[in-house]
Formats: structure tokens, sequence, C-alpha cells
């Protein structure tokens, strides 16, 4: 009897574990998300190419992509990408936007991807239109919806820190208030790091980085093993709204026999989190 009752009460523990584990799931599930400026996205990357960004990005639910080349190559290039991941097994969708309004030889394309069996997309995607002028490469906005709660991401390329992207980025403190109805999270390549002073206006808001001092573009050549340059990727979002957890880079570098040959992949490294919307 008393065995009989012992074996009874490890199996109900062992149920009682499982549904917590599983109610637990379901309560804090999240939305994978990764940024990626991936260099000139088009007919110069190789069908290798191609795959080995697949590879890298498929385990996520939504992709932001930078530095996509504004001619038809960069449009068939992300195509590309969403018809090798739609043959991994999971359903996959994309936008992409117009080029960019900055002058020809700055203008460039971003693009979102994402999992249908994760989010839906609402709406149409957008190019930011009141501060076209004051930024070079205008946001990409995109709104998803995960479960009943949305979340917009403006996917973002800064002009190069030569050019001081500040000049530019100062402009993101007016857009929570332009689109007071929209969860915003800032993604993407700033070309200036999180400490920077034009970032505390929207520290004051509530906005929150998701990295500090996260070196996230290839240097030339590796130094000593350390082969990442500049604080120049990262996601900014409102920490009201939105948590976040094991946020991480992906060194994919470290696959290849030197940084000259990853290079032809990109010059930055992806960045990813696990968004909550509360």
């Amino acid at each position: 009897m008393f065995y009989g009752s012992l074996y009874w009460f490890r199996f109900m523990k062992k149920i009682i574990y499982l549904l917590l584990f599983l109610s637990c799931h379901i309560l804090f599930s999240q939305v994978k998300l990764l940024s990626w400026n991936v260099e000139n996205l088009g007919s110069s990357k190789s069908d290798k190419d191609i795959a080995f960004i697949v590879k890298t990005i498929n385990d996520y639910d939504v992709v932001a992509l930078q530095e996509i080349v504004a001619g038809d190559g960069g449009a068939q290039a992300v195509a590309k990408l969403a018809d090798e991941l739609n043959r991994k097994g999971s359903k996959w969708d994309y936008t992409i936007s117009d080029p960019t309004s900055s002058s020809a030889y700055k203008t460039e394309r971003y693009a979102f991807l994402w999992k249908t069996n994760k989010v839906k997309k609402i709406g149409d995607a957008w190019l930011e239109k009141k501060y076209q002028l004051e930024i070079d490469r205008e946001p990409y906005y995109c709104t998803f919806d995960y479960k009943g709660k949305q979340f917009t991401i403006a996917n973002f390329h800064a002009i190069t820190k030569s050019k001081q992207p500040e000049t530019e980025i100062k402009y993101f403190k007016f857009l929570p208030a332009q689109y007071p109805t929209l969860n915003l999270l800032f993604v993407g390549d700033f070309n200036c790091p999180q400490s920077h002073t034009v970032f505390n206006p929207l520290k004051k808001m509530g906005y929150t980085c998701v990295f500090t001092k996260q070196k996230t573009s290839l240097k030339k050549e590796c130094v000593e093993d350390e082969c990442l340059a500049s604080e120049f990727d990262n996601i900014w979002y409102n920490s009201s709204k939105i948590s976040i957890s094991n946020s991480k880079v992906i060194h994919f570098y470290n696959s290849f026999n030197s940084l000259k040959e990853a290079r032809k992949i990109s010059d930055h490294i992806p960045i990813t989190t696990e968004i909550t919307v509360k």
C-alpha cells in the first residue's frame, strides 16, 4: 500500500510539473526577433551566400534586414531568401520597401520576413514620410500582431559615422508622438553607439536599448582575436510596453576561415532578442 501511494505521489508530481511548464510556456512565449545589416544584399550575393543567410535567420520569427540594394537585384535577393526559407518547413512571408528618398548613391531598401504561423502582419508596411528629408534613409515600419497584441518595428540604417548619424537620429524623439497608438521598436544599424547623448530623449520617454557596449561591425582583420569594431547595431524598445530576454549576437564569421571571406556575407553581425508585449 505504501509503495502504491508513493508511486501515485511521484506520478502526480510529474504531472503538476508538466502542467506548470506548459502554462509558463504559453503565458510567456515570445517572438524571436533578428536584425541584420546584410551589406549590399542584391545580385552580388551568390546562391551559397543566400543559403548561408537563410541558415542563420531560419530559427527566428521576425527578421528585419537593412542595406538591400535599391535596384531589382535587391528585391530578387529578398524573394530568394523567402523562397529558401519556405523550403525549410515553416511558411514565411515578406515585404520590401521602395527605395529610400536619399540620393541615388545612398538609396537602399529595407525588408521584413516573418513566419506566418507566429505573427500576422497588420496593414501595409510604409516608409517614414514626415521626416524623409531630415533622415537620409527614412525608417521602414511594419506592424505585427502576436496573440492579439501588436508591435511596430521601425527598421533603420543611418548614414555613416563620418557623416554624423546623430544629426538624423535626433528626429527619432518625435516619432513616438507621431504614432501615439503604435508600440514602436527602433531596430537596425544606427552607426552610432547607444551611449551617445542623441538617444537621451528616447531614454527619458522610457526607451531602453537591448545591447550595451556590444560591438557589431566587423573589422577587416582580427587583431589579437578581436574581430569586431564598433557598437553600431541595436534595438530600442519602450520598457513599459515590452519586455525582452535571451538577447544575443551571432558571430557568424566563426564559420569562415577569414574575415575577408565572412565579409562577403556582411560587414555586420546579426543581433537578436525575444520580445514579449505586455
